[in-house]
């Protein structure tokens, strides 16, 4: 061939083997780069059974790590067995002749080419589908052992009668075992068939029979284990329909069988079962009589019968047996549905009473004496007064507050007051220099808690701090008060050994500090080093001369992500709260044991459910869901976290919850008995955020009973947008000391409100007692507010705060300069039949950073204050002169305001009335509307103008009274205000 490059060649150079030198170094560098390799997989094993030696819950990592390599080695031998085996199979049944066809002859370059490697390709294709299949069997781990320690639920569904349990834990595994034998069928089946191909035993252009014998016995009873299998997956399929979920009238999603599945779907499955099982045994039979005639027969009619039984025949009964009469079939299946909801979910009990909403007391005087025992009303707001204790009580940069603050009780003067809490966390922004021995030897823990009351403020508008300072000092007494795990507490950091700590600053100057506790890993040994080295990419670790006798490395430092690891089973609250407990700092986790096979039960999404405008701007807040979409909820585990010594303890808090006690049987000794929770813990332990939420979710629809109701439904609620901001999410549950109109005293409890579906007046009242020390701890109360009159909802509430002329005035005073204005919490409390509306305004002012308590909006009975205090806005709505106060001005004092007449008492009563019949008006012509019953229409509109012809009657019969009383009038009055009564002008 002729040079292309015109020049001469040049000499030829001959390539040889390396040398010595050069292959000894080649073989040396692979040797490093497999040890490095090996190395790095063996420090992240190391690392972590170091850790969870060090929190004294090694079990945990035994039991997981044994369970999952038990798994890996059992279904990957399982699978590469399975294919091996057929392969070889194959290969063994091969014709000793192929026939002699272009389509042979160049199969035989392929049947020369892997001759030599035949042995080690089958070792490698085995192993590959083996390693496959026992890492995907290894993830099972939680369903295996769900299924060997399962207990008892002591509860049967309706339909087929089987204990709970068989859905929860058995169902589960024997649908992975059921998807592990179709993906062995399929793959022994695919690889048979390739190797009769190759081999002979499979022609496709080749002249005479297109299989063996031998290859059509073979592949026959593989076909026939997998439409085995499929009988199988039918059987089971009738169970699964107790736990199946689908759309019910294309708006809610139900769990559970409904008339066509009964009806339908549960014999066509039963029959479709059947089916497989002869289809099956005409494969196997095929052993015998060597033809596919039958079998594919028997296939294509069971394809059919799946098409038509399966699938046709449920569209038929739905559409012309279902649907024409929906309510009577389905109704007896909803009651199944909402008994098993209720129950899974733990509403079962709860109590829902009818409540006026509208004050019965006429006596002002008793209703203001009143209020006291109705609710220790917060003023403090946990979620907008943190940038107030940072600004107030951060004392240096590298110190800081958690977004959003929580909410206790603690004794003053012998009588226990709700209370603001936070602790002073480590800011590693803060820290004044950043490098690696400030960031984890130096600056490593924060330091002390910080209180205040919740229903006070100072006379600044500042927190009343019952604890505060550096270091704390208050009402809570002497206890550790150094925060080395916390919320915000997020890397890691070395302690105890040569390098000292950062303690706190006071006058005297800085303090250091040695970490006293054994937390975390030990780095003396300098293999622990060397792992850490590599777990955390950080060299240092090895040679750093700051590391040295008694040093610990200490992480996964926050409390939610130590329970979550400690107990991976469990289902984590998203809001971990601290309390001081026997003179040190606890963090108090609720935890939650969960299932998605609870027959009947409808599901729920938890990310979704417990979503809601503190969380939509705080991912700290959100749970940390094992299982996303579950049916079935229990706060089964109260878990405390020390703030120094990162120690973790579980409670059993739920002693009859089935899933609990199952795991318990799995990792046992994890969880301490409900017995060794002490007294002082009691008193901090409270009704979890997050398990109210979801429950709160279900009792829009699941308050109701009866079945009729439930499917017409007109009872649906819904949870209102949060109306002190703009995000558009939920509002988030409150915890407040009150009282519900049968309890006899205040006790903690966590609320909520509803509104009707698509509106915004309020539907009903929800409290649940957050006292575990008092007997009906859990107990869910929910006042259910009249359909025909209609009480402002916090929307419509807010709404009319923000559009009342003399308070939007002062508003814009507030704001005046760069000033902001923050609403606070609105809160709820129930008083005399009617409800009280509670919310402070708080005002970042000029160069202030931090919000400071200025103006306290109260509304009761259609009498609105806007007051510097909450006492003055109560005696101003109890005394009878609800108005917006007067902007301020420079001559505006108490003794004013005290001047303007008193309202009339009869005309507004009168307008209520007129307006109230407006309103029952109208909602029964839209009620008319739905049934297309035009004649009720008419009447209604006949109605609704009669009363608002009377509304403005009275109201021009008493205009003087009106004048004096602005809040009378239908443009501030709550019950009249726009949203409120609807066509109220005309």
């Amino acid at each position: 061939m002729p040079d292309r490059g015109g020049g001469p060649t040049g000499p030829r150079i001959r390539v040889g083997r390396p040398s010595r030198r050069v292959r000894t170094l080649l073989m040396t560098l692979g040797v490093l780069a497999v040890l490095g390799m090996v190395f790095t997989m063996f420090a992240g094993f190391w690392t972590d059974w170091l850790w969870y030696r060090s929190v004294n819950y090694s079990s945990v990592f035994t039991t997981t790590l044994s369970t999952k390599i038990g798994l890996f080695f059992v279904f990957g031998l399982l699978m590469a067995v399975s294919v091996g085996f057929n392969i070889w199979l194959a290969h063994r049944l091969r014709p000793p002749l192929s026939a002699m066809s272009m389509e042979q002859q160049n199969l035989d370059r392929y049947r020369m080419g892997i001759a030599p490697y035949k042995k080690w390709l089958l070792l490698g294709i085995t192993a590959l589908v083996g390693l496959i299949a026992g890492a995907s069997a290894s993830s099972q781990w939680r369903t295996w052992l769900m299924w060997v320690n399962g207990v008892s639920f002591g509860q049967k569904d309706p339909q087929f009668h089987l204990d709970v349990s068989f859905y929860a834990f058995d169902l589960p595994w024997y649908r992975f075992l059921l998807g592990f034998g179709f993906a062995a069928a399929v793959l022994g089946l695919i690889a048979a068939a390739l190797t009769h191909y190759l081999y002979g035993g499979l022609r496709v252009t080749s002249p005479g029979a297109r299989a063996t014998a031998a290859a059509t016995g073979h592949l026959s009873v593989l076909l026939g284990i997998f439409v085995a299998l499929k009988a199988v997956a039918y059987w089971l399929d009738r169970y699964g329909l107790a736990v199946k979920s689908s759309d019910f009238r294309a708006t809610d999603s139900w769990t559970g069988l409904r008339y066509v599945d009964a009806n339908a779907y549960l014999p066509a499955k039963t029959i479709l079962f059947c089916i497989a099982v002869i289809c099956a045994l005409l494969f196997f039979a095929t052993l015998w009589r060597r033809t596919w005639q039958l079998p594919v027969i028997g296939f294509g009619l069971m394809v059919l019968s799946a098409i038509l039984i399966g699938g046709l025949y449920p569209a038929i009964v739905q559409k012309f047996q279902v649907q024409p009469n929906e309510q009577a079939k389905e109704a007896p299946y909803v009651e199944k549905n909402l008994k098993a909801t209720r129950e899974a979910y733990g509403i079962d009990d709860s109590q829902v009473t009818e409540y006026p909403g509208v004050a019965e007391t006429k006596d002002q005087a008793k209703l203001r004496d009143d209020v006291a025992g109705a609710a220790s009303i917060r003023i403090m707001d946990p979620n907008v007064v943190s940038p107030t204790f940072q600004q107030i009580q951060q004392i240096k940069n590298y110190y800081a507050f958690p977004t959003n603050l929580d909410v206790d009780r603690y004794a003053k003067d012998g009588k226990e007051q709700d209370t603001v809490i936070g602790l002073r966390e480590l800011n590693y922004a803060g820290i004044p220099k950043r490098n690696w021995i400030n960031d984890h030897f130096r600056y490593t823990h924060g330091y002390g808690v910080v209180a205040a009351e919740g229903t006070s403020a100072a006379s600044g508008g500042g927190p009343a701090f019952t604890e505060s300072d550096l270091p704390s000092k208050g009402d809570l007494g002497s206890y550790e008060q150094r925060v080395y795990y916390g919320e915000r507490t997020t890397t890691y950091s070395i302690v105890g050994g040569p390098q000292k700590e950062i303690d706190y600053s006071d006058d005297s100057g800085e303090k250091t500090y040695s970490y006293q506790g054994d937390s975390g890993v030990n780095l003396e040994n300098p293999v622990n080093r060397a792992a850490y080295a590599v777990a955390f990419g950080e060299p240092q670790i090895l040679y750093s001369g700051a590391i040295g006798e008694g040093s610990r490395i200490l992480y996964n430092r926050t409390p939610k992500e130590r329970v979550e690891a400690i107990a991976p089973w469990l289902t984590i609250d998203g809001d971990a709260y601290p309390a001081v407990i026997d003179g040190r700092i606890q963090w108090i986790v609720d935890a939650y044991t969960t299932t998605n096979g609870y027959p009947y039960a409808s599901r729920t999404t938890l990310g979704d459910t417990t979503a809601d405008s503190l969380t939509a701007t705080n991912d700290q807040r959100a749970v940390v869901a094992q299982q996303n979409q579950v049916n079935y909820i229990r706060n089964s585990v109260k878990a405390t976290v020390d703030a120094y010594s990162g120690e973790v303890k579980l409670y059993q808090w739920d002693t009859q919850d089935p899933v609990l006690k199952t795991w318990m049987k799995a990792f046992p000794d994890t969880v301490q008995p409900r017995s060794e929770i002490s007294g002082d813990l009691m008193a901090h332990l409270r009704y979890p955020q997050d398990l109210f939420k979801v429950q709160r979710e279900l009792l829009t629809r699941y308050h109701v009973k009866d079945a009729n109701t439930f499917l017409s439904g007109s009872e649906v609620w819904q949870v209102p947008d949060d109306p002190t901001n703009k995000t558009g999410d939920a509002v988030p549950p409150y915890y407040l000391s009150m009282k519900m109109p049968d309890q006899n005293e205040q006790v903690f409890s966590l609320t909520t409100t509803f509104t009707p579906n698509g509106r915004d007046n309020l539907s009903a009242f929800m409290a649940v007692n957050a006292d575990p020390g008092t007997e009906d701890y859990g107990k869910i109360r929910v006042l259910k507010l009249p359909t025909s009159t209609t009480v402002s909802g916090p929307k419509q509430v807010q709404s009319q705060f923000n559009s009342q002329q003399d308070i939007a005035e002062t508003i814009r005073l507030l704001r005046g300069g760069d000033s902001e204005v923050e609403y606070g919490n609105l809160l709820t409390v129930p008083l005399d039949g009617g409800l009280l509306y509670v919310e402070p305004v708080y005002v970042r002012g000029g160069g202030l950073k931090y919000p400071l308590l200025r103006k306290v909006l109260v509304t009761y009975g259609g009498q609105t204050a806007f007051e510097d205090t909450l006492e003055k806005a109560l005696d101003k709505v109890f005394g009878g002169e609800g108005t917006p106060v007067e902007p301020p001005d420079d001559g505006g004092t108490d003794e004013d305001e005290g001047t303007t007449p008193p309202p009339s008492t009869e005309q507004p009563a009168t307008v209520q009335e007129a307006l109230n019949d407006a309103q029952a008006a109208f909602e029964a012509g839209q009620e008319a509307l739905k049934n297309n019953d035009w004649e009720a229409y008419g009447r209604a509109q006949k109605d609704l103008e009669e009363a608002l012809r009377k509304a403005e009657a009275a109201q021009s019969g008493g205009a003087g009274g009106a004048r004096s009383n602005p809040s009378a009038s239908p443009s501030t009055n709550p019950s009249t205000s726009p949203g409120s009564t609807p066509r109220s002008n005309g």
